[in-house]
């Protein structure tokens, strides 16, 4: 996005925000599945709560935003100035307290607070002006440089490397099989839009790497006891292994030969 390729068609903006619905839906059924395993069994309503999570989540974070993006333009109004450093404390704080109501009402009502936090920033992003948003966006950019780094070590200290050997050949096609129907999903979504073959190949490619949700879920079953939660962290980790390096490096290898230098 920052070289300009393919910014007139919006491509890098529609993987990044694809990107991450896509990875909210992968945490919301992660979620309901994960429940299921620990009760033993599977529920009408635990997949009617899939889609009740989903749309109230939007709309907690973006009624959050929205009363967030009202009291920064009121204080400015009134001449206070709060810097941009406690816009992010401000915003952090709301995005855990977010994530604390789907706990709170967990068997009440069917929350979704990450999908909460996204909204909420979404919705901010659309009202603030570009300058403040943009700001924001890079003192976010700069916290997330250490905690990707916290992310990975802590996943890495949890991987036990026998489990992820024995899982051997089968995890491998495994991983290769969602790949295959990702590539199938993603040409899928963009067929009758304007974008050429080699716009449409490069999607593909920047959809191959799983990394950051791996690491931040594939360590839960283990945590929560159950019994294949060794093997499911090991799997997590090597889809980690085989698919980042692979997009990592198409992308950088194709996108001045896929995309359009605006």
């Amino acid at each position: 996005m920052e070289k300009k390729y393919g910014t007139t068609k919006a491509i890098p903006q529609m993987i990044l925000a694809g990107a991450s619905c896509d990875d909210i839906f992968v945490i919301v059924l992660f979620t309901t599945f994960l429940s299921m395993a620990q009760g033993g069994s599977a529920h009408v309503m635990d997949f009617v709560n899939i889609p009740i999570s989903i749309v109230l989540g939007v709309l907690l974070g973006a009624v959050v935003g929205y009363a967030l993006y009202l009291f920064f333009e009121t204080v400015y109004a009134r001449k206070h100035c709060v810097r941009n450093s406690m816009k992010v404390i401000i915003v952090l704080g709301f995005s855990f307290l977010l994530i604390a109501i789907e706990g709170w009402l967990e068997g009440k009502v069917s929350v979704s607070g990450l999908l909460a936090v996204v909204s909420m920033a979404c919705v901010l992003k659309f009202k603030s002006t570009e300058f403040v948003s943009k700001r924001l966006s890079e003192k976010f950019g700069k916290l997330w440089l250490a905690a990707e780094v916290v992310l990975f070590v802590l996943v890495g200290a949890a991987v036990d490397i026998r489990y992820t050997l024995s899982a051997g050949l089968a995890a491998v096609l495994m991983i290769a099989v969602a790949l295959v129907c990702r590539a199938v999903g993603v040409l899928l979504c963009v067929t009758g839009t304007q974008l050429s073959w080699k716009e449409r190949i490069f999607c593909v490619i920047a959809y191959l790497p799983k990394a950051t949700v791996q690491a931040a879920i594939g360590s839960v079953p283990l945590s929560a006891g159950l019994p294949c939660g060794k093997i499911i962290l090991s799997v997590a980790v090597l889809a980690i292994i085989i698919t980042a390096p692979i997009g990592a490096i198409g992308i950088d290898c194709s996108y001045k030969t896929l995309l359009e230098k605006n």
